[in-house]
This record gives structure tokens, C-alpha cells and sequence, in this order.
């Protein structure tokens, strides 16, 4: 069963990005939106809490569609990449939004963040000893390109999409699994708990390295949307079928397979559109995703090894 559904998402999800695969992803963008009052210390000027909460929020966010569009090669540098120019929009600008968009251009993944604050020249990145700016020089060392729009209220990055090796790299196979439990759970009402309370004990037993609760919940999401939107005619003396496994990276991914093959509307589900199910696991740090199989089609969430809740 492990190796049948590590090849349908490698074949899937993560063969060679084409080059009409790539324009493809053209369409597809992550628009963010966020309204704000600057609210610092008068003394220190030191951010608010809300607005120093906002970077990793955007990560989340980030890390979901970028795994989504099957680029998560580009995760970790995307997600620095962001921080530091949303940071730099927070502390040094007082505009009422900050406007956040990455997409896809021409074989190359573009951040914008708008700042509605028309801007001066851009300093120089500073050294690496220095005591500010060092975000610039993060952005110098890690972006393709970098500038500043036309009408100075928007810094740009971009990052290369082929560059490098990945895990949509055929000659570099996926994260190995190295342990994984099976949970069959009987497509009703009771399933979702009942995976909650098996998945307590797994977790345990499987010793993940990272928050157990946050994997709870993640599960009973998953589960709970496959009983509300993944069955058919055909479910009756059927199993759902659920997996924790933990790979080479130390990362868990939640597989649960539902009956129904397709999943149209999964980027609306995602971004809360279709209720608040799967936006609250990926607003939990899930990055989730979803391939088709020969009984249906498995929704993935995959969450990063972090701090034990003990």
C-alpha cells in the first residue's frame, strides 16, 4: 500500500515541471491583502504584536501554495524571501496596507510586497556584521533578481523554478518513509473521532518529533471532510483509509483516501472559500495536497517536525 501511493504522487505530483506546466501555473496566484495599523512603541518602535505575528502567518500561507502548485523545492528560500520583505514593508513604512503576491512568470516565481509608500532609492545591502538592514542582504544573496517598481511602493524577488535539484527532480527520489501506521476507520459519523483517539496513541508509539496535537486536529479535519464530501453510492461496506508517516525528513504526512476521484474545488476549500475545514489545518502549518487513486483520490497534509507537547 506505501509503495502503490508513493507512486501515484510521485507520478502525480512530482515529475519535471514542462515547460507548459510551468505556464500553466501563470494563472495561478497567492493575493494577500492586509489592512493594518501601525501601532509601535513610541519609546523603542518596536512593532506591534500583531503586526511581528504577520511574517510567519504569510510562511504558512506561502508553504501551502507553493506545495499546491508542486514547486515545494522553492519552499524554505520563498518563505525567507517573504519574511524579510514584509518585514522591511512593516518597519519602515507607516501605509494602512500591505499588499502581498507571488505568482509564476516566465519559468520564474515573483514575490511582490506593496507597501502604498512611495520609496527613495533602496540602500546598498548591508555587511554581514552590520546592526540593520541585513534583510537586504539576505534578499541580495538568496533572490535571481530584485528591484523596486516603477512607482517606488513595491519591492519585488525572484527565484529561478528548475534551478537546482528537488524533490520534482526524477534523478532525486522523495523523502524515504521510514515508519507508517494504518488507520481504517468506517466512513461515518463516528470516524473522525475515532482517528483522533487512535492517532494520540500512533503518534506516541511512531515517537514523531513534533507537535502531537497539531497533528490531532489536522487528522480530524481530513478525516471529517471525507466523510462530509468524499463519499459515493457505491461507500456502503466500504473503509476509509488513513495513514501517519513519518519520512527521512522527519516530517508527518496524514494521508486519508476518500471514494470520490476528483477534487475540483480544492484551492476554494483551501483558502476557506467552501467553509473552514481545510483552511484551519493549513492555518495549523499543514501543507496540504491532493492526488488521485485507483479507489479515489488521497488528501495530503504534511506537517514539519517542531517542538513535542508532552
Amino acid at each position: 500500500m506505501t509503495t502503490h501511493l508513493a507512486d501515484q504522487e510521485r507520478t502525480r505530483r512530482r515529475v519535471p515541471a514542462t515547460a507548459g506546466e510551468l505556464k500553466g501555473c501563470e494563472s495561478t496566484a497567492l493575493d494577500i491583502s492586509i489592512a493594518r495599523r501601525p501601532n509601535r512603541d513610541p519609546e523603542s518602535g518596536a512593532l506591534s504584536e500583531a503586526d511581528a505575528a504577520l511574517p510567519q502567518q504569510l510562511r504558512r500561507s506561502l508553504r501551502a501554495s507553493l506545495t499546491r502548485w508542486g514547486i515545494p523545492n522553492l519552499v524554505d528560500d520563498a518563505e525567507l524571501l517573504l519574511s524579510e520583505l514584509v518585514t522591511n514593508a512593516l518597519v519602515h513604512t507607516d501605509g494602512p496596507t500591505v499588499g502581498i503576491r507571488v505568482y509564476v512568470q516566465n519559468v520564474r516565481l515573483k514575490i511582490e510586497v506593496n507597501d502604498f509608500s512611495p520609496r527613495g532609492r533602496l540602500p546598498r545591502p548591508a555587511g554581514p556584521y552590520a546592526e540593520h538592514g541585513r534583510g537586504l542582504l539576505i534578499v541580495d544573496a538568496l533572490a535571481d533578481e530584485w528591484g523596486v517598481s516603477e512607482d517606488r511602493t513595491t519591492v519585488w524577488c525572484t527565484l529561478p523554478l528548475t534551478e537546482g535539484p528537488s524533490e520534482m527532480d526524477p534523478a532525486a527520489p522523495p523523502a524515504q518513509v521510514l515508519h507508517e501506521s494504518a488507520l481504517p476507520l468506517t466512513p461515518n459519523a463516528t470516524a473522525a473521532g475515532a482517528a483522533r483517539v487512535s492517532a494520540r496513541t500512533l503518534l506516541t508509539i511512531m515517537a514523531w518529533p513534533g507537535p502531537h496535537h497539531v497533528a490531532v486536529d489536522v487528522l480530524y479535519v481530513l478525516v471529517r471532510n471525507a466523510v462530509e464530501h468524499g463519499l459515493t453510492e457505491e461507500s456502503a461496506g466500504r473503509r476509509l483509509e488513513a495513514w501517519l508517516r513519518i519520512n527521512e525528513r522527519r516530517e508527518l504526512l496524514i494521508d486519508v483516501q476518500d471514494h470520490t476521484p476528483d477534487f475540483p474545488s480544492f484551492d476554494k476549500a483551501v483558502r476557506g472559500e467552501l467553509g473552514r475545514g481545510l483552511w484551519g489545518a493549513q492555518r495549523l502549518g499543514a501543507a496540504l495536497s491532493w492526488f488521485p487513486g485507483d479507489q479515489g483520490k488521497t488528501v495530503r497534509a504534511t506537517l514539519q517536525p517542531g517542538q513535542v507537547d508532552l
